[in-house]
């Protein structure tokens, strides 16, 4: 089967998008965002329109597209839209699949369903993006055991910004997590800046295997 990955984060404004589009071009995927918050700046989708070198074909269409750049339970209400849950499911396609949700795992969806909880039900592997900077050891551990509790398949983590290697050393020791790459910052952002980037900080290998 081809791999199938959930792209997650520790907090919102991470970098997880500009992951997205990484891992997107590295597989040829098709890239999936579930549900898009904020429509005046350019959306996550059209991100990695830009920045993956796919065709557009494989950038599917968001299921739910809101105009306030808020949370999903509250651009949804001040949208006058109604968010089913049970309505998310994964596009069935051939080759690989990239998703990305929104902000972090326990981002409300519905004033009572989490993104976490439909990641839950999904039971697709999660990559979940990390910083590197201060305060990151408490987001990440957090986020690991917001996961594992669910029953979440963990890919592994993935580092973004400057090497922080002792931050790195024991987010994946206490966490028991696989490290996938770190990406750095880029400042200049372009397509090709950006898949060399990652193929010098990553293996694809790690984004096939199965986690254990």
């Amino acid at each position: 089967m081809s791999p199938r990955f959930v792209i997650s984060g520790t907090d919102t404004g991470i970098g997880k998008t500009v992951f997205a589009a990484a891992l997107t071009h590295a597989l040829q995927a098709h890239y999936w965002k579930p549900v898009q918050s904020g429509l005046e700046d350019e959306t996550d989708s059209e991100t990695v329109a830009r920045l993956a070198g796919v065709p557009h074909t494989r950038i599917l269409p968001e299921a739910y597209r809101l105009k306030t750049p808020a949370s999903p339970h509250l651009s949804a209400r001040l949208d006058n839209v109604t968010i089913d849950p049970a309505l998310l499911q994964p596009p069935r396609l051939d080759g690989p699949l990239v998703i990305e949700g929104a902000g972090g795992l326990l981002v409300p969806l519905t004033e009572r369903v989490l993104f976490a909880d439909v990641f839950a039900r999904w039971q697709i592997p999660l990559i979940l993006c990390a910083r590197t900077a201060l305060g990151t050891i408490n987001h990440t551990l957090l986020s690991l055991e917001a996961l594992r509790q669910r029953a979440i398949p963990v890919q592994g983590v993935v580092f973004i910004g400057d090497e922080d290697r002792e931050n790195q050393r024991i987010i994946t020791n206490i966490g028991a997590v696989r490290p996938l790459g770190r990406l750095p910052r880029l400042v200049d952002l372009t397509s090709d800046v950006l898949h060399q980037a990652f193929a010098q900080h990553f293996n694809l290998a790690g984004f096939v295997e199965v986690p254990a």
